[in-house]
C-alpha cells in the first residue's frame, strides 16, 4: 500500500512538472528568424539559430511595440545598444525614418528603414536617437508626424541628442531631463520650462525616459525593460550581454504627484 501511495506521488510530481513545462515552454528570444516562432520543453541553445532560450514568462510581461525612428547620420551605439536590449527582452522592434531611403549612420553603417512615416505601423514606444538629431528636430513634417502619434503612443525613449526631438515635439516641457553632456546647455535653451540635468545617466519621468550620451542609452533601456518586465527580466538581459555597468536603481527616477 505504501509503495502504491510513493508510486502515486511520484507520478503526481512528474504530471505537475510536465504540466508547467508545458504552460511556460522555452522560447528563442527575437532574432527575425523562423526560430522566433518555435517552442521547446527545456533549457538549452536554440538549434536554428544558436541563442541561449529561455521561458516564454521571463520576456517581457505584455509584448511591446518599439519604434526606432532613425534619421540620416544617427549614432550607430545610441540605437543598436537599446536595440539589442529590447530585442533580447522580447520586444516588437522596427526602423522608421523619413522616406525608405537607405541612411548612413556616421556615414558607415547603411541602414534601410523599414517604414516610413507614411506607412509606418502604430506602436507601444517611440525611440529616438542622437548624432545628426537636428535632421528629425528641425524637420517639421517629423515633427508633426511624433505629435499625431500621441495618442497611441505609451512610453517615449531618448537617447543623446535625441532629446531635442522629443522637445521639439513639446513633449520635455516642464520636465526633469538629461542627454549627451556637451549638449545640455544647448537643450536647456532649446527647453526653457525643462530641467536639464548633467551626470544623469538616464531620467524616468513615468511615460518619458531620456537618457545621456550614446553608451547610456543601454542603461536606461535596461531601466525600461525592468519597469515593464521586472527586476529579473533586465538582470537576465545585462547578463547575456555581458553588461557589467549596469546598476539597477541607478539613474533619477521622478515621483510625479
Amino acid at each position: 500500500m505504501k509503495a502504491i501511495i510513493t508510486y502515486s506521488l511520484l507520478f503526481a510530481s512528474v504530471l505537475s512538472f510536465a504540466q508547467k513545462a508545458e504552460a511556460d515552454p522555452f522560447v528563442c528570444p527575437p532574432c527575425n528568424n523562423n526560430c522566433d516562432n518555435l517552442t521547446f520543453d527545456k533549457a538549452g541553445k536554440c538549434p536554428h539559430c544558436g541563442m541561449e532560450l529561455i521561458q516564454k514568462s521571463k520576456l517581457l510581461k505584455k509584448k511591446m511595440t518599439i519604434c526606432f525612428y532613425l534619421q540620416d547620420g544617427v549614432e550607430v551605439l545610441d540605437f543598436a545598444g537599446p536595440m539589442e536590449v529590447f530585442s533580447y527582452a522580447g520586444a516588437k522592434i522596427f526602423t522608421v525614418s523619413k522616406t525608405k531611403n537607405p541612411i548612413k549612420s556616421q556615414g558607415i553603417l547603411k541602414v534601410t528603414p523599414d517604414y516610413d512615416i507614411i506607412d509606418a505601423p502604430p506602436f507601444d514606444i517611440l525611440a529616438v536617437f542622437g548624432g545628426n538629431s537636428g535632421n528629425a528636430s528641425e524637420d517639421p513634417e517629423v515633427i508633426n508626424w511624433i505629435k499625431t502619434r500621441k495618442p497611441t503612443t505609451q512610453y517615449y525613449f531618448s537617447v543623446c541628442t535625441g532629446a531635442f526631438i522629443l522637445g521639439k515635439a513639446g513633449l520635455l516641457d516642464n520636465l526633469t531631463v538629461t542627454t549627451f553632456h556637451e549638449s545640455i546647455e544647448r537643450l536647456q535653451k532649446a527647453v526653457p520650462s525643462a530641467k536639464v540635468l548633467p551626470d544623469t545617466r538616464f531620467v524616468d519621468n513615468g511615460t518619458i525616459i531620456t537618457t545621456a550620451g550614446i553608451s547610456a542609452g543601454i542603461d536606461g533601456a535596461l531601466h525600461l525593460v525592468e519597469k515593464l518586465g521586472g527586476k529579473e527580466s533586465a538582470i537576465r538581459v545585462a547578463t547575456y550581454m555581458e553588461y557589467d555597468k549596469w546598476i539597477p536603481g541607478q539613474g533619477l527616477i521622478v515621483k510625479n504627484p
